[in-house]
């Protein structure tokens, strides 16, 4: 990872890519962040510019953390059958959004264990029944298949 002061314009964070391919985020002063993609050679040679909203590099962050979360789980349970890793994505219409994960009580109703959170790029580990579900969320479930489909259900149904 390559961090570089833009001066009077912020910072710049990158890394090159396995293809060639250098990808980074631009985080300005003003607080506005910008994805990027520049050249191999030429850092400062922009291929690509997208502006991000606070709430989208929220979630683009929560969709790279958590995949690399799930891997992470998935690698360490490869070696115990009949349990697998999922991702689910607390959306705006599911009945629990804002409220307590416990009022889902999805390790009573199905036997998976909500392992992490990942919210606005942070993760919060091994989250209790107290913390509140919001919208975006992305929550790192482990369990059975059967448990994790039925997990699936009650967030999107109640």
């Amino acid at each position: 990872m390559d961090e570089t002061d833009l001066p009077g314009l912020g910072r710049r964070k990158d890394f090159m890519t396995a293809s060639g391919r250098r990808i980074g985020v631009v985080e300005y002063r003003e607080g506005q962040t910008e994805l990027i993609v520049s050249t191999w050679d030429d850092p400062d040679t922009c291929q690509a510019s997208i502006p991000l909203t606070a709430d989208e590099a929220a979630a683009l962050g929560n969709l790279l953390g958590g995949q690399r979360l799930a891997m992470q789980l998935s690698e360490a349970h490869r070696e115990v059958p009949g349990i697998v890793t999922r991702q689910f994505s607390i959306a705006a219409d599911s009945p629990f959004h804002n409220q307590p994960m416990g009022k889902a009580a999805i390790r009573t109703r199905s036997g998976v264990s909500i392992v992490a959170i990942m919210r606005e790029g942070e993760v919060v580990p091994s989250p209790g029944p107290d913390v509140v579900l919001h919208p975006g969320d992305l929550l790192v479930a482990v369990g059975t298949q059967e448990g994790l489909d039925t997990a699936a259900g009650i967030l999107r149904n109640g």
